[in-house]
């Protein structure tokens, strides 16, 4: 009998420390599938998606979390974060113009970790980082992910690293903290490679209109629609948002027959250096 006590209490000691790991695993858990279901739910609606992209820093280094909050309140589905990087290969001039503004500024990793410590107090909507791999490098993935996990950002966007890397190598990781990585494809990727970047992605796929950089053509002819076409054809299991080339309400409208949203970053940009942050709203309502 003494015996069959003494087990008792050390299972129930062993239980109390296994619950408190549980507990925590299970909060861990929670959080992620919230992170997770921002994006998820955000394109599960039943209208086309708006999102829009601005460099962190810019114009000036502190308008980060107001331009944040005034997208938000003029009716944006999803605010993509530019990380600014010294060699942005796949920006386009306005782009790379603000992205060097925003480092002359001071804008750093850390510093936008610091500034979007407090965003999901005021901002619902998803928030993705779009970035390059070298930052992240140096930052360390592990703590990258985990820093974006702790602020609320629900996934990330990073061009130059390679889907199969990722899937090797960084994929663990990305799950464990709830983050959904975004590939993008153009219309030079073959329908083998688009087919595995859908079988490891999920959200979105970033449909590139273009193989060009960003902010590099106006309008879309027939060579984007056989390409939309195509993608449309393929029943891909992750919903499809395009970018590159978007810029007003034409071309929203017209790549969103064919994708769940489109993305416009050059043009907000653009809308921002000619007339700073006070006119947020003007250019979200001359888009839809």
């Amino acid at each position: 009998m003494r015996g069959r006590i003494v087990l008792q209490s050390k299972l129930e000691n062993k239980n109390k420390i296994l619950g408190t790991d549980i507990e925590i695993s299970h909060i861990q858990y929670l959080k992620s599938e919230i992170k997770m279901n921002r994006i998820s739910q955000k394109l599960q609606e039943d209208k086309k998606i708006l999102s829009i992209y601005f460099s962190a820093g810019y114009p000036n280094l502190n308008d980060t979390v107001q331009i944040i909050q005034d997208l938000e309140k003029n009716g944006i589905d999803m605010i993509e974060i530019g990380l600014p990087f010294s060699d942005p290969l796949a920006d386009g001039p306005t782009i790379q113009a603000s992205s060097t503004t925003a480092l002359h500024n001071g804008m750093t990793t850390q510093i936008l970790f610091d500034q979007l410590k407090d965003i999901r107090k005021s901002v619902k909507i998803p928030l993705v980082i779009m970035g390059y791999f070298n930052p992240m490098l140096q930052y360390g993935v592990e703590n990258f992910c985990k820093k974006c996990a702790e602020i609320g950002i629900d996934g990330l966007i990073i061009p130059d690293l390679p889907v199969d890397v990722y899937a090797d190598e960084y994929k663990a990781t990305f799950d464990r903290y709830g983050l959904i990585n975004v590939f993008l494809i153009t219309p030079q990727t073959s329908d083998e490679r688009i087919r595995f970047i859908d079988s490891v992605s999920s959200g979105f796929i970033y449909m590139v209109s273009s193989a060009s950089v960003t902010g590099s053509q106006s309008g879309f002819g027939s060579t984007q629609s056989t390409y939309f076409e195509r993608i449309a054809k393929m029943n891909l299991k992750n919903p499809q948002v395009i970018g590159f080339g978007i810029n007003n309400a034409e071309t929203f409208n017209q790549a969103t027959q064919y994708a769940k949203g489109a993305i416009i970053g050059s043009a907000f940009i653009k809308h921002l250096s000619e007339e700073g942050t006070g006119k947020i709203s003007e250019f979200v309502k001359a888009i839809r």
